[in-house]
């Protein structure tokens, strides 16, 4: 089949080998995927302690190629429009609301993310909030603190037949679910899809249920238009007087000056936080905040996945996820483009090519490959909202002009070359 070409035109993120590619890691990503980045034959890695202001990011990202960020750095689309060669973003966390995963699709840049690494440590932590909530330990502490000593057993309850609700049943809520009921707690959940529930748990048909029924009310859901501010003043009224909520989610989830009045006038015995709608950006700025002071309150800085377990963990997984993709165009685990992968084939050279999910592309780039007497030796594709991923595996003997040849399509978005 013949193919019109037009005039090559510059595409950002050519091809650049291992030892070239800029790494940046910000916000104390474990020191764990530097290592594995620099096994792996990758240098020119940068690393930072803390998350970096918008004006500082947009200064930097110009010629990085790999970039790890955990929950603070925001990865919007004018951000992506400054990144002219930037290949994938690893996410350190479980969350990718972060970083705006359709545009970054757009740009050819693949997003990962580590969604289970971290759930264990999370999970703990909120049965151990519950634990304390309930025997008002936090209280009881402040008020030896201040030298004063109050032993009674007011207010204070065992966790064992008390029913947890929790909120978001994805990779956390089963977990906590797991090690509630063998803490004797009852375990009620209500997510917006179907799920199975592991051992005893039972699924509701929507919130209002479960805030009605539920001792302690534990949100585990992303940042999304539909979740934010779900927990507000009418959800408040509707859960029990006495009970406890807990948030180790997303900020915006809760609205925290109705929590504050609700706790303040007795509805809610207390409740457990996390995350916060605006958090400092670095440790040692002050904290801010409409909870502070309130003695029937956990407050803890992000750390529910701050274990060093699970920190090693995800360090890991994301860095081979971003050496993997680097060094052979594998977008298994990827969030936002469709997932390819490919065994390496000895002796080959491999096509990458990102591209608008348009009809007629690998008939397209089929053609220029077989026109040039190129041997086919492998190809995987897939396809995925609007986006195209093709992996080719061809003979050496490739015209090294092809890429410039397959960048001149309409449908191209990014193309590689590898090996």
């Amino acid at each position: 089949m013949r193919t019109t070409l037009k005039k090559p035109k510059k595409i950002p993120g050519r091809a650049a080998g291992k030892g070239k590619l800029r790494i940046l890691l910000l916000e104390g990503i474990h020191p764990v995927a530097e290592e594995n980045f620099q096994k792996k034959g990758f240098s020119g890695i940068e690393t930072r302690a803390g998350s970096l202001s918008e004006e500082d990011l947009l200064k930097i990202i110009p010629g990085v190629h790999l970039l790890g960020i955990r929950s603070k750095t925001k990865i919007r689309r004018h951000v992506l429009d400054a990144a002219q060669e930037l290949l994938a973003i690893g996410c350190f966390c479980i969350g990718t609301d972060q970083v705006d995963l359709d545009a970054a699709a757009k740009r050819g840049v693949a997003v990962f993310n580590a969604p289970f690494s971290n759930t264990r440590s999370v999970a703990e932590l909120v049965i151990a909030e519950v634990v304390m909530l309930a025997r008002r330990a936090v209280h009881r502490s402040m008020q030896l603190h201040r030298g004063e000593w109050e032993k009674s057993a007011r207010g204070c309850v065992e966790v064992r037949r008390k029913t947890i609700g929790i909120v978001g049943y994805g990779h956390i809520g089963p977990q906590v679910g797991v090690l509630a009921e063998a803490m004797g707690m009852k375990v009620v959940f209500h997510d917006i899809v179907k799920k199975l529930p592991l051992g005893n748990a039972r699924q509701l048909p929507n919130l209002k249920e479960l805030l009605k029924i539920s001792d302690f009310v534990t949100l585990h859901v992303p940042d999304t238009d539909l979740t934010r501010g779900m927990i507000g003043k009418e959800e408040l009224k509707l859960m029990r007087e006495g009970s406890y909520l807990l948030n180790l989610s997303r900020g915006l989830v809760v609205d925290v000056k109705a929590l504050r009045k609700s706790l303040v006038g007795g509805h809610l015995a207390g409740a457990a936080l996390d995350v916060y709608p605006k958090e400092p950006r670095s440790s040692g700025d002050p904290f801010v905040s409409e909870m502070r002071g309130l003695e029937n309150v956990i407050l803890t800085p992000h750390i529910g996945g701050s274990t060093e377990e699970a920190q090693r963990n995800i360090g890991m997984e994301v860095s081979e996820a971003l050496a993997g993709y680097a060094k052979t165009g594998s977008t298994a685990g990827c969030t936002n483009l469709p997932e390819v992968q490919m065994a390496v084939l000895k002796d080959s050279y491999r096509v990458l090519n990102i591209h608008k999910d348009m009809p007629g592309v690998l008939s397209q780039i089929n053609g220029l490959i077989g026109g040039m007497d190129v041997n086919i030796k492998a190809q995987s594709y897939s396809t995925r909202n609007g986006i195209g991923y093709l992996m080719m595996d061809v003979e050496r003997s490739l015209t090294p002009n092809i890429k410039d040849q397959i960048e001149s399509l309409d449908s191209n978005i990014r193309t590689r070359l590898l090996f």
